[in-house]
């Protein structure tokens, strides 16, 4: 039967020009078809246009590449449009067309589920993986987690989705940016909020895919700008009603470590009834000294964190916190819209307010190993800093309309801090031969107000002709603050030839103003060509304007004030980074494959004026910025993307002043103002398969990046330690990184198992001394994890994964290093008699090639026993311990462009908790 349809609706499509003609009377319908959940378009969707008195057909169309719609020649009267797609519900929307008038319907929503036939539910069983062209979807149900259990557990069963201790997710090798609900925002675009805070057992699905822009996604036209998403679906069946997890917990003190506490609240209401009205309301509060957070320390400003930009890739998620956090967070999430959502028609919101003070206490020593040409020498440093800061955001999304045709989307974000900060460190530089070069001590202390906004207004407008659209964005980003610190030092400087000692001593305040103001319009037009092809015209305007204004004074000891200005530490400073670009794009979309090439032509200007000294530079650019995609679909789930893109990237304002910034007298910075922006060009690819029964699945992930005026570092170093950096363009860096995840499931044993490799090369150019300096850093990994499936009983895990780092120096061939690194893991949840449950992980973490006392291996023992009572299990006490084997520890290798460090820190170690734990499920109210 739907072949049937399907035959027929192309068949009145290869007749419609015969009948182009209309007649004075006749009427237009249009609209677009799209999923409910991810708001992609459907497809081939079949479009009925029936008489609303009788259910008599009266024509039918299928939807586009883009799932638009269009019926012509459609009378005077009342209809009802009947569309179907196989997977979905039928949906019914009544329709009236007055005389030469077009209707646009708008957008309609369709929703996957089984066939109902009155008493008997046909289903088909779900496979565990699904590839829909670039949205890997998996059905939660086929990855079972444990009673109770958060959104977090459940993702590390997922094949191709890491999950790091700390909470950050990696899908395919790459960050995770955003988090979606039902395809929306859940307060803001914090991923943990919804991570670690909503149960998994209200999950129907978890679909993962690289989110375009708002105003490319109405458009149709892909602008390269994605960012990796993943979106939690709700099951129907919980979609109306309470839920949440709450706890209650304290252990006594240990050792030198102060008493542990626990507090949660959580308490979500949802009302998403199917086809009606739809509304969440959360309330989340956190209180620990547990260094856990529900939460993203960010101050959730600024915009999209791109796929396959330098530096999105991450570390492998499972370093250990380097520092003790006391956290205490309170925030309130609302989100409401209409029965069906259409453009012109309804309108949308949602808001969420929170606030979060976080108490950070880093205790370090370090060993680094400075890379010179002649003069290497080791710098051991002790560092501790105790860092409060207060936060408060909100967040929000309004899709307001205008008429049938025109909307406007706002989306604000908003974030204020007040931060303290104290910080002391000691450290003595020293030859390999026990030659001093210097020591010394410093402590910064600091308070500064901080607001970040971030906000996207987008104006959209549909015209009658189909595919043709018209919009206008506007992006603005807003960083703005003060601070007022106080550096005190003493240092001693080694002098190498006469042993004589020099002394210095630093007592300065540094008060300092700063604003960075980004704005950013983006007009887009778009003209369909034909059926499956279409063109887009754009212009963009941005405007980067930042000023910095810092006053550093000495202490007078006349007066023992602040009185003694220090011209050649202060300045007020600006810069303004102002860009035109006119481009066009060119897109081909079938049913299996879209195309699509572009180019930009981009005239930039970079302005920094020295305001004291009243100096301005001036330099004009201009960019030719071609760009490309490839996205086909095969047969037998499975997807291929191929992009590539270029990018445009201006110098901080930090970068281009000009001045020293002494906070650490023994490694200073100075501004460049002569830098150039930086150019980059990218090119990603994505892979992935799945076997008919979704249990076997391949995913791939590459990207490389390529500049020839990259941003880089001129290190200067003297005779007695003190280094001097300033930031120059240097060419030829590269950078790729790429990653394989190959997954099975063995029905027999009821486990999973996935394979993953990891691997990355960056090569780098600096000065030191005035001399170039290539580093070339490569790593690869391979990971793998045995996962069980739930049985109601026992649930279980082992994973491993071994690393090697290599790091080659060209000034200094004998600074060459290599390390491995490994690290393994297994956890086991049992569900004993007598509402009894034994949960237990053990962690194993070691390294080799490290400085000396930085080669240490040690396990991470965490058990708990848990007693569940009520009648439906929802309320336990719980007694856990942590770092049962007082183990515990912090160990990490920074590499730099000049340097090798090997850093420990102070962490928790063994402490017990008694909690009580109470889970929120009431459905169907």
């Amino acid at each position: 039967m739907e072949a049937f349809k399907l035959i027929l609706c192309l068949l009145l499509l290869s007749l419609s020009p015969v009948f182009a003609q209309k007649t004075s009377s006749a009427g237009e319908i249009s609209g677009m078809v799209l999923d409910s959940v991810s708001r992609k378009p459907l497809r081939m969707a079949s479009v009925s246009l029936l008489l609303a008195r009788d259910s008599a057909y009266v024509s039918a169309t299928i939807t586009n590449g883009d799932g638009h719609f269009v019926i012509r020649k459609a009378a005077p009267g009342s209809y009802r449009l009947l569309i179907t797609f196989v997977g979905y519900k039928n949906l019914s929307w009544p329709i009236t067309v007055s005389r030469d008038a077009s209707v646009d319907a708008g957008t309609l929503l369709m929703t996957e589920q089984g066939t109902q036939l009155n008493e008997v539910v046909i289903k088909q069983e779900r496979a565990p993986v699904t590839i829909k062209q670039d949205t890997i979807e998996f059905n939660a149900g086929s990855f079972k987690t444990q009673p109770n259990a958060q959104v977090e557990e459940l993702l590390r069963k997922l094949p191709g989705v890491e999950v790091g201790r700390d909470g950050s997710i990696k899908a395919n090798g790459q960050a995770v940016n955003k988090v979606l609900v039902d395809g929306k925002p859940f307060f803001g675009n914090d991923p943990k909020m919804a991570t670690r805070n909503l149960p998994a057992d209200i999950v129907d699905k978890v679909q993962m895919y690289d989110q375009s822009s708002d105003q490319s996604q109405f458009s149709g036209v892909d602008d390269g700008d994605r960012e990796r998403t993943i979106n939690i679906t709700i099951k129907k069946d919980k979609g109306k009603g309470f839920f949440g997890q709450n706890v209650l917990g304290a252990g006594p003190a240990n050792g030198d470590q102060s008493a542990r506490y626990e507090a949660k609240l959580n308490v979500n209401r949802f009302n998403n009834h199917n086809g009606g009205p739809n509304r969440q309301l959360s309330v989340i509060g956190q209180a620990n000294n547990l260094n856990q957070q529900s939460f993203s320390m960010a101050d959730g400003g600024g915009g999209p964190q791109l796929v396959g930009q330098p530096g999105s890739g991450g570390g492998d998620g499972q370093i250990a916190p380097s520092n003790v956090i006391e956290v205490g967070a309170l925030g309130v999430n609302y989100r409401t819209e209409s029965k069906v959502v259409k453009w012109g028609k309804r309108s949308e919101m949602a808001a969420s307010y929170f606030v979060n003070r976080a108490v950070t206490t880093t205790d370090q020593q370090s060993r680094r190993e400075n890379v010179l040409p002649g003069q290497s020498f080791l710098t051991d440093q002790s560092n501790y800093s105790k860092n409060t800061l207060l936060t408060h955001r909100i967040n929000g999304r309004f899709d307001l309309p205008i008429d049938s045709l025109t909307s406007l989307r706002f989306t604000p974000n908003i974030s204020f801090q007040t931060r303290d900060l104290l910080s002391k460190n000691s450290s003595y530089s020293y030859r390999p031969a026990a030659d001093s070069l210097n020591k010394g001590l410093n402590q910064y202390d600091l308070h500064g107000t901080g607001l970040n906004g971030y906000n996207n207004l987008l104006l959209m407008r549909k015209f009658r002709k189909e595919g043709r659209s018209l919009s206008a964005n506007l992006n603005t980003l807003l960083t703005t603050g003060n601070t007022t610190a106080y550096n005190r030092s003493a240092n001693t400087f080694f002098d190498t030839l006469t042993t004589t000692p020099g002394r210095e001593r630093i007592d300065q305040r540094n008060a300092q103003d700063q604003l960075a103001l980004q704005n950013t319009v983006t007009v887009s037009f778009t003209e369909p060509i034909s059926f499956t092809k279409k063109l887009e015209f754009r212009y963009a305007y941005g405007n980067n304007f930042g000023k910095l204004l810092r006053n550093v004074a000495d202490k007078s000891e006349e007066t023992d004030h602040y009185d003694k200005s220090d011209a050649s530490l202060s300045r007020n400073f600006a810069n303004t980074f102002e860009t035109n670009r006119l481009g066009a794009t060119f897109q081909t979309r079938r049913l299996r494959y879209t195309f699509a090439l572009g180019a930009d032509v981009q005239l930039a200007s970079l302005r920094p004026t020295d305001r004291s000294t009243e100096v301005g530079y001036r330099s004009e650019y201009a960019y030719f910025m071609p760009n490309a995609l490839f996205s086909y679909t095969f047969r037998g789930k499975k997807n291929l993307r191929l992009q590539y893109r270029t990018r445009v990237v201006s110098p901080g304002i930090t970068q281009l002043l000009p001045i020293a910034d002494n906070s650490n007298p023994l490694n200073i910075s100075i501004g460049n103002p002569a830098l150039r922006p930086e150019f980059y060009h990218n090119i990603t690819l994505t892979f992935s398969a799945s076997g008919q029964s979704g249990t076997d699945n391949l995913f791939v992930f590459g990207s490389f990046n390529q500049s020839n005026n990259r941003i880089g570092t001129s290190t200067r170093t003297d005779a007695s330690g003190v280094q001097v950096n300033t930031p120059i363009n240097t060419g030829g860096f590269l950078s790729g990184t790429g990653f394989v995840a190959l997954s099975k499931k063995i029905e027999p044993l009821g486990l999973s198992v996935n394979l993953s490799t990891q691997g990355s090369l960056a090569r780098n150019t600096n000065m030191i001394n005035a001399s170039d300096n290539v580093t070339t850093s490569t790593s690869i990994g391979q990971g793998i994890r045995l996962q069980s499936d739930y049985n109601g009983r026992i649930d279980y895990g082992l994973s491993a994964r071994i690393t090697y780092q290599q790091a080659r120096y060209s000034l200094l061939s004998q600074q060459n290093m290599q390390y491995w690194s490994q690290y393994a893991t297994g956890d086991v949840h049992w569900q004993l008699p007598g509402n009894l449950v034994l949960a237990s992980d053990l962690t194993y973490t070691g390294n080799t090639g490290r400085a000396e006392g930085y080669n240490q291996r040690f396990l991470l023992w965490n058990a708990s026993v848990a007693k569940q009572f009520l009648r439906t299990r929802q309320a336990e006490v719980r007694l856990q311990v942590f770092d049962l084997l007082n183990q515990n520890r912090s160990l990490v290798r920074n590499t730099g462009d000049a340097y090798i460090e090997d850093v420990r820190s102070r962490v928790l170690k063994r402490y017990f908790l008694l909690s009580l734990v109470y889970n929120l499920r009431k459905f169907g109210v």
